[in-house]
């Protein structure tokens, strides 16, 4: 059984920096690759950053260099690292994996930025 679980959510003030882990079981994890979504209130969900199982990374455009995107296989853990946080960025982050089109989530972690 797949199982995707996120964890480091929680309030930042803007400005202000967060990491979330994302660790997961049941899979080959070095095989997916590895997202990061978000869905703020009223809104859609949408792509954060994903990196390939071959180490290949993509990010929204709202991203501009903010963050960054990492994985450790030998832990089944992706890592993202949010610096310059902005009140806009609040949201539920998702860790997502993917693979041949199978896809799983985690349940969520939220973040929230304000002063």
């Amino acid at each position: 059984q797949v199982q995707l679980v996120e964890s480091g959510g929680g309030l930042v003030q803007p400005g202000g920096s967060l990491t979330l882990s994302c660790t997961a079981s049941g899979i080959i994890f070095s095989m997916y690759a590895m997202g990061w979504y978000r869905q703020a209130p009223g809104k859609q969900r949408e792509l954060v950053a994903v990196i390939t199982s071959g180490g290949t990374m993509y990010f929204g455009d709202f991203v501009k260099g903010r963050f960054t995107v990492s994985r450790d296989n030998a832990k089944n853990t992706v890592i993202l690292q949010m610096n310059s946080l902005k009140p806009e960025d609040t949201a539920v982050y998702y860790c997502k994996a993917t693979l041949n089109g199978m896809v799983d989530w985690g349940k969520g972690t939220l973040v929230t930025v304000s002063s």
